[in-house]
């Protein structure tokens, strides 16, 4: 191999070029004035789906006169996101509250408060009992 093939990496001049130094915008249209570059549509939500009925009751029994609403029948769900849910629940509702046996418990009568966050979380909420 000849000493004129190799190629030179010791950055001289050779690489120091300005590959785009030749470009020109001529012939390009213009971004409009006060708009940004780029514009990228926030992602819209989607749309809420059906995922299912879901009891919420007030019950009293066994729990010293303390009421307490239920909400139960969850289908397709898993113990993480009833925990999850609990937890939106217990913030909208100011009081405390606990998953139970598949089932998500909060402490006083709030079932008006209940079936909005889970109407938002895409169930169905139906008050079932007294």
């Amino acid at each position: 191999m000849q000493a004129k093939d190799k190629i030179p990496t010791e950055g001289g001049a050779s690489l120091a070029q300005n590959p785009f130094a030749g470009l020109s915008s001529a012939g390009l249209p213009s971004a409009p004035i006060g708009c940004p570059v780029e514009t990228k549509a926030a992602p819209k939500p989607p749309p809420p789906r059906n995922r299912g009925r879901v009891d919420i009751t007030r019950q009293t029994a066994g729990r010293g006169g303390k009421t307490v609403t239920v909400a139960s029948g969850f289908v397709g769900i898993g113990q993480p996101e009833k925990e999850q849910l609990a937890k939106k629940m217990q913030k909208s509702c100011g009081t405390g509250g606990t998953v139970k046996d598949g089932c998500i418990e909060i402490q006083g009568d709030k079932r008006e408060q209940m079936a909005k966050t889970l109407s938002e979380a895409g169930f169905r909420p139906v008050f079932a009992g007294g």
